[in-house]
């Protein structure tokens, strides 16, 4: 036995320096070692930048080997601090192996797990059986990761979770910078917040900014709403998203769907801005409402919900279409306004005026009534020749069932009409004016006309009245612009060139936790790791049962 013994291998092949007050050797359990012990100061080791300290080791100089038992410490040029209850190394190959309450600390960041693998020539260290890490903004876990010294990266594999004050990522697949606290996710992803929850299968976050871009099959779901896109931004702190190429926006409580090629939304504020061809659609038990513009904004929280339209707003359902400048449709007061050269189809009939609004029943959602104010026309072609007009003031209309049944100038009211029998040959054009004109339609068709107060009125021989007194003034036929299906919402607009997203590329399925560095190595035959499976290759990332349930409860699309 030597009491404060110290030594030193002078070699070609870098051999371990040791310190210990007291060594002894025991050929029989271990033949060709040193034992070092404890008595007032820690054994030590130092090797090519690397200093252990422990309370007990077993040394096999001839190997350039040591194991280090209690309370060791591990420390490679003041960047990384280790500890652990136990601890191996190679100094032939450079390579560690600790165990048991191991804490690997950096200066931003600290990973503890039950064992560690760090290979001091490639500079990374490898932990298979669960880890945790923690910097200055969040903490993750993981089953397995790899942390490069020289990228400061962490690669984390399978049941990743990243856990701040403000959200929560759930993946399998996490590359993590902690000199920036930058986040790249690949594999299904979800990260939740507060105001909502964020999917992708490709991903990026700034767990320090807490903001993000999320691509591939990405979405966000804020509680109502739920926004897809193939490029979305996440603002956490401010609760802004916007999306880019074939957005969609879900809103489950309204039932309504819009899409485009950008989006904006503003949580707090409740609302949304789509451009680039944006088209919202209301669905509606036995019917749709859908109206298209340049730029669309949507306000107010669910049940209040504002749509305002423009320019070149167009509006389509199966018995109605219509276009104007803007269209402001309300939830709070049932009002779908058509503003600026504002005109409806329904049927056979053009309605146009000034100011056109449709009301819907609150409780029904169906329409109600129509009001058109100032230079009220209603027109229909003639099956022949010409054309069939009624022009007042204002009109009111009423619906049933959606349909426009009945039709009421009001103020100046005058018609122009082609009489014809029952062989369709013109008798006359009768021209008519009263202080107002009821119309009533069955199956979409005009079936009785009522006049009141002060009629006048004549009918002509087509020969008697010249071509000029056959239209009222300001009559216009625009049966060309007619909206005829959901396909013409979307005609004769801009045609965008949408930018290419292109993402994270795909992982390297022969990066170094997919098939760990340390399965090439030559373990010491008196390594402790000659007991463990470390040829078989760990298992394939599986989603996490928190992950599959989080995915369920996102909301699915609306189906047209």
């Amino acid at each position: 036995m030597f009491l404060l013994s110290f030594g030193f291998a002078y070699s070609q092949n870098s051999q371990i320096e040791y310190e210990s007050e007291r060594t002894n050797i025991n050929e029989k359990l271990y033949p060709g070692a040193f034992i070092f012990n404890k008595v007032n100061k820690q054994v030590f080791f130092k090797h090519e930048g690397i200093k252990v300290w422990c309370d007990k080791a077993i040394f096999y100089q001839s190997e350039n080997f040591f194991k280090a038992y209690g309370n060791v410490k591990m420390i490679q040029d003041d960047t990384i601090n280790m500890r652990s209850a136990y601890a191996e190394y190679n100094g032939k190959t450079q390579f560690a192996f600790a165990s048991e309450n191991v804490v690997l600390t950096t200066p931003s960041n600290r990973l503890t797990t039950d064992s560690l693998f760090f290979d001091r020539v490639v500079q990374k260290a490898f932990y298979r059986s669960g880890g945790t890490v923690k910097d200055t903004a969040s903490t993750i876990t993981s089953i397995r990761g790899t942390y490069e010294l020289k990228n400061d990266k962490y690669a984390f594999r399978q049941n990743v979770k990243v856990t701040s004050p403000d959200y929560i990522i759930n993946t399998n697949i996490l590359d993590f910078y902690t000199n920036n606290g930058y986040a790249y996710l690949y594999g299904p992803s979800v990260a939740t917040t507060d105001s909502g929850k964020v999917y992708c299968e490709r991903g990026f976050f700034n767990t320090r900014e807490d903001f993000g871009y999320f691509v591939k099959n990405s979405k966000v779901d804020y509680e109502q709403r739920t926004l897809y896109g193939d490029s979305i931004f996440f603002d956490q702190k401010r609760n802004f998203a916007s999306a880019t190429n074939h957005i969609e926006i879900i809103d489950t409580i309204n039932r309504t769907r819009v899409k485009g090629h950008y989006a904006e939304v503003y949580k707090d504020k409740d609302s949304v801005i789509i451009t680039k061809n944006p088209i919202a659609s209301t669905y509606q038990e036995n019917d749709s409402i859908h109206i298209a513009s340049d730029t669309m904004m949507i306000t107010g929280v669910p049940d209040k919900r504002i749509v305002r339209a423009y320019p070149d707003a167009r509006l389509f359902k199966s018995d109605l279409s219509g276009k104007a400048d803007s269209i402001h449709s309300s939830q709070v007061t049932g009002y779908t306004k058509l503003i600026t050269k504002p005109i409806l189809w329904s049927a056979n009939s053009q309605v146009n005026g000034d100011t056109i609004i449709l009301i819907s029943n609150m409780e029904t959602e169906k329409l109600y009534s129509l009001k058109v104010f100032n230079n009220s026309f209603m027109v229909q072609k003639d099956s022949i020749e010409g054309f069939n007009q009624i022009k007042g003031k204002k009109l009111n209309g009423l619906f049933e069932n959606n349909e426009l049944t009945e039709a009421h100038f009001i103020k100046n009211a005058e018609t122009i009409y082609y009489s014809r029998n029952e062989d369709n040959e013109l008798i006359g054009i009768d021209k008519t004016v009263a202080s107002s004109i009821k119309i009533e339609f069955q199956n979409r068709e005009v079936a009785d006309m009522y006049y009141y107060d002060n009629v006048s009125g004549n009918t002509y021989p087509e020969k008697e009245l010249p071509p000029n007194a056959r239209t009222f003034r300001g009559m216009e036929w625009r049966g060309e612009e007619k909206i005829k299906s959901k396909a013409d919402l979307l005609t004769d607009r801009p045609q965008y060139e949408l930018p290419i997203i292109k993402g994270l590329k795909d992982i390297d399925e022969n990066d170094s936790v997919v098939k760990p560095f340390y399965l090439q190595k030559d373990l010491n035959k008196q390594s402790k790791l000659k007991n463990i499976d470390t040829i078989t290759k760990p298992n394939q990332p599986k989603k996490p049962k928190a992950l599959k349930q989080k995915l369920k409860k996102l909301p699915n699309k609306i189906d047209e």
